[in-house]
């Protein structure tokens, strides 16, 4: 065997073995925050040896006739996958070495994409209620032909259209669909006449890009992993500090966090981990600080008033490029937001508050990672604005290996299409923003009733209240469901519609934290008559043309054209004519090893990887978006950071809050503490225009009697490395390796609670009950529980192990407290309590 193979082997087994085996380590060998002081910093020791030798080299069954350049869907890694076909099927799948960052390794997850294709559980035709309750897993559904599918949706929707009603029709995306689906629907809700095109960020992280857009201009990850090609200097990996708060990456971001650690070993980096429990990422970390859940806002605003204190900011940036220091500074003054404070809210003790606050300020380049532990917050936008501070106080905002790096604010706003062709309803009364709202509609007609719904993902399993969602998709008049399987919003549909998989389709999927992109080619046939999404949609349109009396059918088949359902010709059409993406052609994206960074202006320049970077390629760039930023580093109508300016902070108060965030947090958090209360009033939302959203009142005390019952505080959040949402459930190895909720719980607390190691447990709180396993862990706080979420009742591939169908985790969670500017929901505080089954 060759050194090249040899060492393809290693770092292949290394990887697939590296994701499992930081978990494994978390789980069986706990290290406790004095024993992470003096840790190395290495990813795994325990992958298994490569065998030296290669056995399928020169095997007639195991050659394949083709090695396909594809992408994984499973997180926002975007792992390239070298797809081996024989004979039209999948027989292995690789990394790609030639990707720095990627660095050929693969996480558990990669070999799961091809059980997605190979799956009895695979819905492969259309299908249509002919019986039963929604809802019912006695439901009962007739296959048909995509024609009669697409004819009764269209049917419905022109109804409802003609009656006056198009409001009333809503879509809601997810995160597996090809780049530009968004675009797609976007354009069939304008030619309806619809508002209610939603996406799936305030189930992920649109305070993440809310707050960044706000103080810089954009809302993006800031900063990119490998090398800078504009500079040719390393941009994440030479970050001399990580602060990470609420996020998990080494079972989240698995590969892109084995990047920062091999960086890490090179230039000794400080890595601080703040999350209730001890996760993979805190096992890596010099310090592990738990505070109490929903209660980061305090931190930061601690961190920021010590280092200004201490006079630790970067004056000259300031003095040059920051709005409203000064105004911050008094604010955090007069609140007396001091260390001290923030030890009697959070319980993380004044001097560890102060040691994180001077380490970052003086290491830089120093970098903040977050994702769904901050995002998953009801103060959210206003946590990541006072995170954005903190970068640009210190001048950690537009330098290599610093920046503000918010998981999943990755793409612009939108991908443009040829202009719209004749007339087009006005749009207005757009319902609050995000999918949760869903059900306060159908039940309580406010401020009016949905009454048919698309989704391209499982509002059953994503949404919070999950017994309110039931209740509404049942009375919901009409539903369409497109997916891979009959997950549990199935049993509600009216109309389902098989989609492809990953490895069964060309162009654009997922897409890299850091706005970068790759292009995949599908590796085998479509199963049954699955369709991707973007074909559903112009499919849809052309349905509409047949049966539309009130307009000619180019107005739809004009205007969503079927050249589009060849992804390439469509990708070239967003490259025409969508600003900062005119270097991403196809062409160049399939002879690329490594992905693509947008903003990209042309075929002649590199990707950006630092936004705000004071360097000619990031002033191009920015006239390539706009040309009204020609000479602008930041983007904000100031082109400086924006903390403070009268015009942001009048917007703000409109909504209930203000440009110089005060701390509050949910009210299910122990103890009293600054709350927040909702109004009935409904007013535009200052963050997200034509929207309208609760007017709030922050800052009185919650009452703490719900713990009078329910001590404990629940978090949900990701399984493990193996699990992503809820399509990996449905995986043969999903299944077999994380088939069990098994919830961490602090063996003092359940001592208490009378539960042992194994115990099957109820989990109660004011909502509902969900079951699981008690798994005892030193590693989180003893006022603390985390449910693993994902789960639900039809995940049929369970029952091959004999494993218990689960009720999904959001049935424990209140929808009426949310991020009231980003929609965002609190998964990760709730009032529970715990007993043994």
């Amino acid at each position: 065997m060759s050194n090249e193979s040899s060492q393809h082997l290693s770092r292949r087994s290394f990887l697939r073995g590296g994701a499992l085996g930081a978990a494994a380590a978390s789980t069986f060998g706990l290290r406790t925050a004095e024993t992470l002081a003096g840790h190395d910093g290495e990813y795994s020791k325990t992958a298994p040896p490569p065998t030296g030798f290669d056995f399928t080299k020169g095997s007639g069954q195991l050659q394949p006739d083709k090695i396909v350049d594809s992408a994984c869907q499973f997180c926002n890694c975007n792992c390239r996958l070298k797809v081996h076909v024989k004979d039209g099927r999948v027989i292995d799948v690789l990394g790609e070495d030639a990707d720095p960052v990627q660095a050929g390794g693969l996480c558990v997850k990669a070999e799961m994409m091809t059980q997605l294709v190979y799956n009895r559980f695979r819905l492969t035709r259309p299908l249509k209620r002919v019986g039963g309750e929604k809802g019912s897993m006695d439901s009962k559904f007739e296959p048909c032909s995509w024609e009669e599918a697409l004819e009764i949706i269209a049917k419905k929707f022109l109804t409802l259209r003609d009656a006056g009603d198009a409001k009333a029709i809503a879509n809601k995306t997810s995160g597996r669909l090809q780049r530009g689906t968004g675009s797609i629907i976007g354009r069939f809700f304008t030619l309806l006449g619809s508002p209610n095109d939603t996406d799936v960020g305030p189930v992920c992280n649109d305070a993440g890009g809310d707050a960044l857009g706000t103080t810089f201009g954009l809302g993006n990850f800031t900063n990119g992993y490998g090398k800078d090609e504009n500079t040719g200097k390393e941009d994440l990996g030479s970050a001399r500090f990580f602060l990470f708060l609420g996020t998990n990456q080494a079972e989240t971001q698995p590969m892109t966090f084995a990047y920062l650690l091999r960086e890490r070993l090179k230039t000794k980096a400080k890595l601080i981990v703040i999350d209730p429990r001890l996760t993979p990422t805190g096992a890596q970390a010099d310090e592990w600080i738990a505070p109490k859940p929903h209660t980061d806002l305090a931190l930061v605003l601690a961190f920021l008033q010590h280092i200004i204190a201490q006079k630790l900011y970067d004056a000259k940036l300031v003095a040059k490029w920051v709005l409203g220091f000064d105004q911050l500074k008094k604010h955090l003054a007069d609140h007396d937001y001091t260390p001290e404070w923030a030890e009697k809210i959070t319980g993380v003790p004044a001097t560890k508050i102060k040691a994180i606050a001077e380490g970052y300020a003086k290491a830089r380049p120093a970098a903040i990672f977050c994702n769904a532990g901050i995002s998953h917050q009801l103060g959210a936008f206003d946590t990541y604005r006072t995170l954005a501070f903190l970068a640009a106080i210190t001048g950690n905002i537009g330098v290599h290996g610093g920046g503000c790096n918010f998981m999943h604010n990755t793409w612009p706003g939108g991908l443009n299409l040829l202009p719209v062709m004749g007339e087009t309803p006005k749009k207005d009364g757009e319902l609050p923003v995000g999918p949760d709202w869903f059900a306060e509609s159908i039940l309580h007609s406010r401020p009016y009733q949905l009454k048919a719904i698309v989704t391209e993902g499982n509002p059953l399993i994503g949404s919070a209240n999950s017994k309110k969602v039931q209740e509404a998709f049942k009375k919901l008049e009409f539903y369409v469901f497109t997916g891979l399987f009959m997950e549990e919003a199935a049993y509600y549909a009216d109309v389902i519609l098989p989609v492809a998989s990953g490895f069964e389709m060309d162009g654009v999927y997922m897409r890299r934290d850091d706005r970068a992109i790759r292009w995949q080619h599908a590796a085998v046939a479509r199963v049954g008559e699955s369709k991707t999404d973007i074909e559903i949609w112009i499919d849809l349109a052309a349905a509409m043309a047949k049966l539309d009396t009130k307009n000619k059918p180019e107005y739809w088949t004009g205007n969503l054209r079927a050249e589009w359902k060849d992804f390439g010709k469509l990708w070239a059409e967003f490259v025409a004519r969508t600003p900062g993406v005119g270097g991403m052609s196809q062409t160049r994206m399939e002879k690329r090893a490594e992905p693509l960074r947008w903003p990209c202006a042309s075929e002649k320049t590199p990707g950006v990887s630092t936004l705000y970077l004071d360097h000619a390629s990031w002033y191009q760039a920015a006239e390539a978006l706009d040309p009204k930023n020609k000479g602008k580093r930041f983007l904000t109508g100031s082109g400086k950071v924006e903390i403070f300016t009268a015009e942001l902070d009048q917007k703000l108060v409109g909504a209930g809050h203000s440009a110089l965030p005060i701390f509050y947090t949910h009210p299910e958090v122990t103890g009293q503490n600054p709350s927040i209360v909702y109004e009935e009033e409904l007013v535009p939302n200052a963050i997200n225009p034509g929207s309208v959203t609760p007017n709030v009142t922050l800052g009185g005390l919650s009452d703490g009697k719900v713990h009078e019952q329910f001590p404990l505080m629940g978090m949900c959040g990701r399984a493990s490395v193996v699990h992503f949402a809820g399509v990996t459930q449905w995986t043969y190895f999903g299944k077999q390796m994380n088939g069990v909720r098994l919830v961490q719980i602090h063996p003092r607390t359940a001592e208490k609670s009378g539960v042992a190691q194994g115990d099957k447990i109820v989990i109660e709180s004011p909502r509902g009950a969900i079951t699981g396993t008690a798994t005892l862990w030193e590693g989180i706080r003893e006022d603390t529980i985390f449910i693993p979420n994902s789960f639900g009742p039809a995940q049929a591939m369970g029952d091959e192990f004999g494993l218990p169908r689960y009720e999904t985790a959001n049935t424990l969670l209140d929808d009426r407290y949310f991020d009231n500017l980003s929609g965002q929901q609190a998964y990760k505080c709730f009032a529970v309590r715990v007993r043994k089954a």
